[in-house]
């Protein structure tokens, strides 16, 4: 039973912040520039520095086992030095800021879904101890922020939300 725990929680919350994205913040998004919409979404991304507490001995548990520890833990933290990136370029409005948005956005997907593919196969349960809530919550809410920016940039680059952008009628 206690094996169904983090899988039922990462669903739970993939079901709830997906709410939160569909019922508020896609419709915000709506209504802002590409840089107002994405500065948030990017700001969240940059606290995945939270990620190194898988190698930290006494949060976790048990050590948990390197084969996802480790590329978890750095794999969050390059996401949110990347995601900082992005955000620099997108608020400074550098020529490159959209592809740097892109890749903070395929690599940090990647980078989450990865770690949760490796952390059920190689992290036995009850060892992730006080770092339970980063699946059990960050993830979920990660994921969903990485689709809620996928989304604001496509939205962005069609005619009608470039209108809506600034103003004018449609």
């Amino acid at each position: 039973m206690i094996d169904l725990l983090l899988p039922t929680s990462i669903a739970i919350g993939l079901l709830t912040w997906s709410l939160v994205a569909k019922w508020y913040v896609l419709p915000w998004t709506r209504a802002q520039s590409l840089e107002a919409a994405l500065t948030p979404l990017l700001l969240l991304n940059a606290l995945r520095y939270v990620g190194l507490a898988f190698l930290i001995p006494g949060v976790t548990a048990e050590a948990l086992d390197a084969r996802f520890a480790a590329p978890a833990a750095w794999g969050d933290l390059g996401a949110a030095l990347l995601a900082l990136l992005a955000l620099l370029a997108l608020r400074q409005r550098w020529s490159l800021a959209g592809i740097l948005v892109w890749a903070f956005n395929i690599f940090g997907a990647l980078d989450l879904v990865n770690a949760v593919l490796q952390g059920l196969r190689y992290t036995i349960d009850g060892h992730l101890g006080a770092t339970y809530f980063i699946p059990a919550v960050f993830v979920p809410m990660l994921l969903v922020a990485h689709i809620v920016i996928a989304v604001v940039q496509i939205r962005h680059g069609s005619p009608v939300h470039r209108e809506a952008a600034v103003g004018v009628p449609r």
